[in-house]
């Protein structure tokens, strides 16, 4: 068995490469519309929190939350493209696996418009 070609590099080299496999990630979540949806709505989200937070801790979990949001739906995309590889049956296990990852993004979701909402709320009639 071959191994991968990451663990034969050292130091800076595997930083370099490890970051290289990074943005190939972050490449092909692009293809994903949800994640797509999501990165768009941040570059908007990002730079309202900076301007709506009163406080830097309060910036941090506005954008916290948002980021966490990308970061479920890719860890859901990868889970659901394994579930694919290992094959296109149904499967019991495949099913819950993709409906975890699912129920993942979704409470992001709600922690993510729950901070949202009152944050704004805060900064709207505070």
């Amino acid at each position: 068995m071959n191994t991968s070609p990451i663990k034969k590099r050292h130091g800076l080299q595997r930083v370099w490469y490890a970051a290289g496999y990074s943005f190939k990630g972050l490449r092909a979540g692009w293809h994903e519309p949800a994640f797509r949806q999501e990165l768009l709505l941040s570059l908007v989200l990002i730079p309202l929190a900076l301007v709506i937070a009163r406080q830097w801790l309060e910036a941090v979990a506005l954008i916290g939350t948002v980021v966490l949001v990308m970061i479920t739906e890719l860890l859901n995309t990868a889970v659901e493209s394994v579930v694919d590889r290992v094959g296109p049956e149904w499967h019991e296990l495949s099913g819950r696996a993709k409906d975890m990852g699912s129920a993942a993004v979704l409470l992001s979701l709600l922690l993510c418009g729950g901070v949202w909402v009152t944050a704004v709320v805060r900064w709207w009639w505070y």
